[in-house]
Parts: structure tokens; sequence; C-alpha cells
């Protein structure tokens, strides 16, 4: 019965690392086609505008991440 338990376990340790990677991949894409440094802009110049669209596209992402791992 606790074998069942850590498979489970394993198995949402496995897709949350594979998720989060696939998060961080997608955001680097994103921020080398941009004409501007996101991260720069975020932080060195408070852009709150684009630190609502970063937060925003990486709730997408995570969003359709969890629909393809959980079905």
């Amino acid at each position: 019965m606790e074998t069942l338990h850590l498979q489970y376990l394993t198995a949402a340790v496995v897709y949350a690392l594979i998720g989060i990677v696939i998060l961080v991949v997608s955001f680097w894409v994103i921020e080398r086609i941009s004409p501007e440094n996101l991260w720069k802009e975020i932080i060195e110049k408070q852009n709150k505008a684009l630190a609502i669209l970063a937060a925003a596209f990486m709730i997408a992402i995570a969003i359709i991440i969890s629909s393809a791992i959980h079905g």
C-alpha cells in the first residue's frame, strides 16, 4: 500500500519538475524574441505593465502545462 503512495508522490514530483523546466524555457524564449530585455525593464526601470504581462504569461503557461499533465 505504501508503494502506491510513493509511486504517486514520485510522479507528482517528476511532473512538477518537468512543468517548471518548461515554464523557464518558455519564458527564456519570450525573453530572447522580445526587442527589449524584459528582466532589466521590470527590475531596473520598474515597468509595472511589463511585470503584469510577464506574470500573466507565466500563469497562462502554467495552466497549459497543468492541463497537459493532468489530462
